[in-house]
C-alpha cells in the first residue's frame, strides 16, 4: 500500500479540532449512563415496560459495540472526518427522536439508531488524534480522551439526575436526549470548519470486507445479548450463545487471516496483535471496564433503592470519581511518555484501594451519611482511573499504524463495550442474588464490589507481568516492521520502514 503523507494543521485549529472530537465522544458516552436514573421518569411518563426499559439501555449498547470496528475501518478507507459528521449528525437527529418518540416501541428503535450513530463517531476519534498528534503531544491528546471517557461515565447520572429535577418526572426523560441537540448542533458545525481533510487511504482498489463484518457482528452480537440481558432473560439457556460467539469469532480470525493471505485488506490486520502494546493494552483495558463500569451501576442503585438517595442525590456522590478521574487523566497524559506501564500499575491499584475504601464505608457509616464517608475513597478510586485508562490508551494504539488507527481503536473500544457489559452482569448478578436470598442490602453491596475489585486485579496483574517483561525484554523492533516512531520523525505519524 502507499503511504500517504498528510500535512499536520496549524497548531491553534488541531487543539480546536480535538476539542470537536471530544465533544462528541462526550455525549456519545454520556448516553450510555444518563438514561439510568431516567427509567422510573420513562415508566411513568411514557407508561415503559420494564422490557422496554432495559432495551433503551442494552439496545444502545448493543448497536453501539457492534459498529465500532466496521465504521473504524470505513474512516480509515474513505475519511475519518467525513465518517464522523456523518455519526455525529445522525446520532443529534437520533437524540431528537428520542425524545419526541410518542411510544416505548419508538424510543426503542431510536435509541437502537443513536447506539449505531455513537458507534460510528466513536473510533474516528481516536483515529483523527493519531493523524493530527506525535510523540508527546499525542500522549497529552489520549490524556484529554481519557478524561472524557471517565468523566462521562460517571457524571451520566448525576446529568440525570439534575434534568429530571428540574423538568419533572413525567417529562424529565425526554430532556435527557434534549440536551444533545445544542451540544450535538454546535460540535457538527465546528467540526465542519476546524476538522482536518485528510486524504483517506491512497490505495483505491481496497474494498470493504463485508463478510468479516457479517462474522464479527453476528460474534458480538452473540456474546452481547446474554450479557446486557442477563437480568431480562431468565433461565441459563441464553448462555448458549456464548460458544455460538466463541464459533463465529473464531470464523472471523481465520477469514481475517485468509484474507490478508490473498493480500486484500482484511477488515482487522491480525499484525496488530504480533504487537505486545497492542495485545496486552486491549486486554486490560477490556478487564478493567468489566470492573470500574459497574460501580456506578450498583453502587448508585443502592443509594436509591436502599439509602433512600434521589436521583440527583445519588448521581452528586459519585461526582468525587469523575471530578478525579478528569484530573489523573490528563496529569497521566503528560507523564506516560516518562512513565509508561508504571503510571497503570499505579492507577489501577488506586482504583482498587479506593472501591476497597468504599466497601469499608458502607459498613461503618450506614445510612444516609453514607454519601459522605464514601467521598474520600471515591476521588482516590477516581484519581487512580484517570492514571489507568488515559496512559494504556496512549500506550496500545502508540505503535498502530496511522493508516489502521480507526480499525485499532474499534477493537479497543469494542472490548471495552464488551467488557461493561460483562461487568454489570457479573456484579449485577452477585449483588441481585444475595439481595434476592438474603435481603442484606449492605452485604449485598459489599459483595458486589469486592467483586468489581477482584475483576480490576486481575487488570492489574496483567499490567504488572506487562511491567516486568518489557524490564527484561523490551518489545522488539523486527528487521522490516512496520512502525511509528513516538518522537514523530516521520511528519504525520504515519507507518515507517526501520530495518533491511
Amino acid at each position: 500500500m502507499t503511504t500517504v503523507q498528510a500535512r499536520p494543521a496549524p497548531d491553534d485549529r488541531r487543539w480546536k479540532a480535538l476539542g470537536v472530537c471530544l465533544t462528541a465522544g462526550f455525549i456519545s458516552l454520556l448516553d450510555t449512563s444518563i438514561v439510568n436514573v431516567a427509567l422510573p421518569s420513562m415508566e411513568h411518563g411514557l407508561g415503559a415496560s420494564e422490557a422496554a426499559q432495559s432495551w433503551v439501555v442494552s439496545g444502545y449498547a448493543l448497536t453501539f459495540g457492534l459498529v465500532l470496528v466496521p465504521a473504524g475501518r470505513l474512516g480509515d478507507m474513505r475519511g475519518r472526518r467525513q465518517a464522523f459528521l456523518f455519526g455525529l449528525a445522525v446520532f443529534t437527529l437520533a437524540s431528537a427522536a428520542c425524545g419526541l418518540a410518542p411510544s416505548a416501541s419508538w424510543l426503542v428503535l431510536f435509541r437502537l439508531i443513536q447506539g449505531t450513530a455513537a458507534g460510528v463517531v466513536a473510533p474516528q476519534t481516536s483515529g483523527l488524534i493519531q493523524q493530527m498528534f506525535q510523540g508527546a503531544e499525542r500522549a497529552k491528546a489520549f490524556g484529554l480522551l481519557g478524561s472524557v471517557i471517565g468523566v462521562s461515565t460517571a457524571v451520566g447520572p448525576l446529568a440525570g439526575g439534575l434534568l429530571i429535577n428540574a423538568v419533572g418526572t413525567d417529562d424529565g426523560w425526554r430532556w435527557v436526549f434534549f440536551v444533545n441537540l445544542p451540544i450535538g448542533i454546535a460540535a457538527f458545525a465546528a467540526g465542519l470548519r476546524l476538522l482536518p481533510r485528510f486524504p483517506a487511504s491512497a490505495d483505491k482498489r481496497e474494498e470493504f470486507d463485508l463478510f468479516g463484518v457479517l462474522l464479527l457482528g453476528s460474534g458480538v452480537l452473540a456474546l452481547m445479548l446474554p450479557l446486557v440481558q442477563e437480568q431480562q432473560w431468565t433461565g441459563r439457556l441464553k448462555w448458549a450463545l456464548m460458544p455460538v460467539a466463541a464459533l463465529l469469532l473464531a470464523a472471523f480470525w481465520a477469514w481475517e487471516r485468509s484474507e490478508g493471505r490473498r493480500g486484500r485488506a482484511p477488515l482487522v490486520d491480525l499484525n496488530l496483535f504480533s504487537l505486545r502494546s497492542f495485545t496486552l493494552g486491549a486486554l486490560i483495558s477490556l478487564i478493567y471496564f468489566a470492573g470500574f463500569t459497574t460501580v456506578f451501576f450498583v453502587y448508585t442503585l443502592f443509594l436509591q433503592n436502599t439509602v433512600g438517595y434521589s436521583a440527583l442525590t445519588a448521581g452528586l456522590s459519585v461526582l468525587p470519581f469523575a471530578a478525579a478521574s478528569a484530573i489523573g487523566a490528563a496529569l497521566g497524559g503528560r507523564l506516560v511518555v516518562r512513565h509508561g506501564r508504571k503510571l497503570v500499575v499505579i492507577g489501577l491499584s488506586g482504583v482498587a484501594a479506593g472501591l476497597l475504601g468504599v466497601v469499608v464505608a458502607v459498613q461503618l457509616v450506614p445510612g444516609q451519611n453514607v454519601g459522605w464517608a464514601s467521598a474520600l475513597p471515591l476521588l482516590i478510586g477516581g484519581i487512580g482511573s484517570g492514571l489507568a485508562v488515559s496512559p494504556n490508551t496512549t500506550l496500545t494504539l502508540t505503535r498502530v499504524p496511522v493508516h489502521r488507527a480507526g480499525a485499532a481503536g474499534g477493537v479497543l473500544q469494542t472490548g471495552q463495550r464488551v467488557g461493561s457489559a460483562a461487568g454489570i452482569a457479573v456484579v449485577g448478578a452477585v449483588y441481585f442474588a444475595h439481595l434476592a436470598n438474603h435481603g442484606r442490602s449492605v452485604t449485598a453491596i459489599q459483595l458486589g464490589l469486592l467483586t468489581a475489585v477482584g475483576i480490576i486485579m486481575v487488570a492489574l496483574v496483567l499490567a504488572v507481568a506487562d511491567l516486568r517483561e518489557r524490564q527484561v525484554h523490551p518489545e522488539p523492533e523486527r528487521a522490516g516492521e512496520t512502525i511509528r516512531r513516538d518522537s514523530g520523525e516521520d511528519g504525520a505519524g504515519e507507518p515507517v520502514r526501520r530495518g533491511a
